[in-house]
Formats: C-alpha cells, structure tokens, sequence
C-alpha cells in the first residue's frame, strides 16, 4: 500500500498555489473522508511557530481525477487562510487532522511558501538575510499521487495535488534517520547495504513510497532551516519556479543558497539566478545532481505555475520542440548537445562527470567524506583541517547523488579543473572524492530503475555521442567536488558548489557545521 500513495490518508489536500506574498489569501484544497477535520499552519522552524488554526470543518470526500498526477485534481477551495503581512517569510507547514478517525492515517499535510514582501528597485535587504529556493520542482519530479511520477513512466507534472507522503513530514514514531537514507552510512564492523534492503524495510514498515528520501522539505531543506536558526542565520525562501515567474524575489539579496537535491529547472529559474550573479549576488549549492534536467513550466492566466513538462530520456527523441526555434527548451538534460547549455558552466560541475556515491553498485564501501586539498582556503577557516585530511566522513556527507568536474593535477599535485567544455576558468577546487555512474543491474531496490539502459548509457551516447567501451568508462569515472568559481568573470559574483545532497546530513558534526557557516556568512557582511 505504501507506494499508492493516492488517497491513501483519511485527508488529504493541496494548496492553490506553491507561493504566496504576504497578504494573499491561501486557498486549501481538501479531500476527507471522515465528517469533519482541523487544520493547524505552522511556519517551519526549529520551534514551529503556529500561526492560524480552526477546527469542526466538515468534511467532504472527492475522488483522484484520472491523470491527476499531470493535470491536478481541480478539487474546490475547502478552507481559506488569510495571510498577515506581518508573517515572515518562510516553509509553512498545514497540519490536517481528521477528528474522531482511530487509525494511523488520520493526519495529511500540505504546505505553501510565503515570499518575503517585495522591495524597492535597487534597495538593499537589511538584517544580512540569505534567500533559500526551496526545490519544489524536484518535490512533483517524484511525487507520484494521482498516478505516476516522472521515475515510473510520466513526463509532466502538475503542482495542484496533494504532496506524496514523506515529503513535507514523518512522523517522529520514525527513528533513527541512517535507515532512512538512500546512501546508509556504514559503521564499523557492518557490510554495506547495496541492495536498499534496509531503507525498503524502513519505508515499508511506516507506510511510505519509495521516493520518501529523495526529495522533500523534510529530507533536505528542514535541516538546513534547523542549523541556520541555531546559527542565528535569518533565511526568506522562495520556490523553485518562483524564479522564472517572480523574479524580483531575487532582488535585494547577496546571498542565495539551494540544498539537497536541486535536479529540476526551468530556462527562466536558471536564467534569473544567473543574471543575479552576473550582477554581483551570490549563490551557494549544497546539493548534489543539481540542475540535471531542464523543464518547461506551464503558466496559468493569472501567471502563476501550475506545472511542468518534463520528458527527461526521450525528450531528445519526442520533445514537440524538436526542430523548432524553442529547441534549447529540449525537456532533457541540461547537458545535452541540443540544449548547448551544461550545467557546469555556471555551477563549475555537473553530474555527468560523477552521480552516484555508495548507493547500490556505486561504491558502497566509499570514504562517504571529502578529502581535503586546498586546507588554507577561506571555507576551511577554524576547522583545522589538514591536507589529506576527510571532511564529513562519520555522517556520510558525500553520496547519494553528487556533481563533479574534469580535473586534473597542477605541478603542485593540487586538483585544477581541466577546462575546455565550457567550465568556468575562475574556478578553485578545494576538496573532492571519487564518484560515479550507475548502469543497468546496478541500482539497488529502492529505486525505480529504467527498464532499458541506466544512466551511465544515457549519459554516455548523448555526452560523447556514442554507446561504446569508451565513452561508457569516460562517464562511469567521475568525482564529487566542493569548488568556488565565478562564471561572470571578476564583475560578476561567486558560485560555491558543494556537490552532495548528502551533506545537509553532516551538519551536527562541528566541522561540517564551521565550512557551511563560513560559506553562508562571508556572503552575508
């Protein structure tokens, strides 16, 4: 039961849209098949801050359209919640309780972002605040309610449906989060866990799907959000798609920062957040396969996303942009010579050149750390850290997908990015670890894998152009990198790429926790 996730809790709803600004008034969508429900909204923080609530709602059950997962359920408004203006901006959590329901699925959650109040043209955010851009694209990438996701046969997405159990929240009845991990640290004296056994158990005994660590609010942003309140760090957010549709959100800040596992961006995201750093502002990525594959957002009247189109390895084959002056929005990687726009030429990296890190076939038995080069660079200020040295190593950080670059020696034996694919030249690899690809029969169960090649074949015929021994080790051997770069040259600002989702996981080990406060704050004074 546990991957239908449809319907699957007593009640269930969505938000009319990802993001608000502050004022607006958000509508709830709901599903639930008990007489009445409560509703609780709480801005996520490391102490909820609960900021509307009411109860004695009536309930009133509606079916999952077919094709909901591509074309949303169009279920009416069941509750309004009027925003303040006072409301910091932020990742606000709704809470659905179906009243007098004894079973364990009693309780649904949906969750809406408020962008923080618009500024003035040219002004100056005061307070030092960073702008987290929660990635909501890569959340609908693996959702599969109302049907399919895009990792078991769909090709577009729609936002107005509930989120899939697991993302948004779990329940504290969980435990220990190693067995909830894709890439599962191995401790002293265990064997590694190739086949996901242990997460399929996991997941299976608590009612979640397979995708519940891929992705989500949970998974990866809450625990940045968490370390950077105890930090005293104030962040505002914004979605992913809020990019391409409210690109002034990006106005004011010097710092904006992605995390866990960024995949899914549209022209517009990427063409917004490159302009800010061509103009000066920063950007740091502490997630791994970033910017993978590119999408095409769908746009309502009113302007607001409602979904996107994503047809990923056929998109080179089927994409109706094919052969059209919109080739280059080809819905496939951002690296594939149709679209001509790699993803490492802003981010320095790219997961063509390192994907996977121990999970399944994919060194299993991998350090799971960084191994530091460059030990007297700025980001490794007041870690004590050493040449050779292992960074992240007790907790995992490097895997389960990664981003690395071509690299090479300089006379020094020191890593320098080997260039010529379009890879900034203002670039300085500071710490990296082997990475690599997965091919078929390599995958562990608990992912949906293709059924006809892996992503080490795709990668090899669409990078190198062919399907031979060679451009198969060429994309199986990479790494996962921590660099700073500039794309736009001495005028433009920095992008730090720390290429792991896993190294959010890291943040309770001091050391880990110094590097990201070095990189978070040089950008904020």
């Amino acid at each position: 039961m546990a991957d239908d996730v449809t319907l699957y809790d007593a009640v269930e709803a969505y938000c009319g849209r990802l993001s608000y600004s502050p004022g607006d008034t958000v509508t709830l969508h709901v599903s639930c098949r008990r007489d009445s429900y409560a509703v609780e909204v709480a801005r996520a923080a490391i102490e909820p801050v609960v900021v509307w609530a009411h109860e004695g709602i009536a309930g009133v059950p509606y079916p999952a359209p077919p094709g909901a997962d591509a074309n949303g359920c169009d279920w009416p408004v069941g509750v309004e919640i009027q925003t303040d203006p006072s409301w910091d901006s932020g990742f606000y959590i709704v809470t659905m309780t179906a009243e007098g329901d004894p079973e364990d699925r009693a309780v649904g959650y949906a969750a809406f972002i408020l962008r923080p109040a618009r500024i003035a043209a040219g002004e100056v955010r005061t307070g030092g605040r960073a702008l987290l851009v929660v990635a909501t694209n890569t959340y609908h990438a693996y959702n599969n309610w109302g049907g399919v996701s895009l990792y078991t046969g769909g090709q577009q997405v729609s936002f107005r449906r509930p989120f899939g159990r697991g993302l948004i929240h779990r329940s504290a009845v969980d435990g220990d989060d190693r067995d909830a991990r894709k890439a599962r640290p191995v401790h002293t004296g265990e064997g590694p866990d190739v086949l996901g056994l242990i997460y399929e158990q996991f997941r299976a005994e608590y009612g979640y799907p397979g995708f519940m660590s891929s992705a989500g609010w949970f998974t990866y942003e809450r625990r940045f959000v968490e370390w950077a309140d105890e930090q005293g760090i104030g962040l505002d957010m914004a979605a992913s798609s809020d990019l391409e549709c409210h690109p002034e959100v990006l106005d004011g800040y010097d710092l904006v920062i992605s995390i866990g596992h960024d995949e899914y961006w549209s022209a517009g995201q990427r063409a917004a957040l490159e302009a800010h750093v061509a103009r000066g502002g920063h950007f740091a990525s502490f997630s791994g396969n970033t910017m993978f594959w590119q999408v095409r957002l769908s746009i309502d009247e009113a302007g607001e996303p409602d979904g996107y189109v994503c047809m990923k390895y056929a998109a080179h084959t089927s994409d109706p942009v094919l052969g059209t002056p919109e080739e280059q929005t080809m819905s496939g990687m951002w690296c594939d010579p149709i679209v001509q726009n790699p993803e490492w030429r802003f981010l320095g990296a790219g997961s063509a050149y390192g994907l996977y890190s121990r999970f399944g076939a994919a060194m299993p038995l991998g350090a799971g750390a960084f191994t530091v080069y460059r030990h007297d660079h700025w980001m490794f200020a007041g870690t004590g850290l050493g040449y050779g040295d292992q960074l992240g190593r007790d907790h995992g950080v490097v895997g389960y997908e990664t981003v690395g670059t071509r690299l090479q020696l300089d006379d020094y034996q020191l890593p320098v990015a080997r260039g010529g694919d379009g890879t900034p030249e203002d670039i300085e690899i500071v710490a990296y670890t082997p990475s690599t690809n997965l091919a078929m029969g390599d995958y562990p169960a608990s992912i949906a894998a293709l059924s006809d090649q892996g992503d080490l074949e795709f990668v090899a015929s669409r990078v190198y152009g062919r399907l031979d021994e060679d451009s198969m080790a060429r994309a199986r051997y990479g790494n996962s990198v921590m660099l700073v770069c500039r794309p736009f040259g001495p005028a433009g600002g920095d992008v730090v790429t720390i290429g792991s989702t896993d190294w959010i996981y890291g943040l309770p080990d001091p050391t880990v926790s110094q590097v990201t406060r070095n990189i978070v704050t040089r950008y904020l004074e």
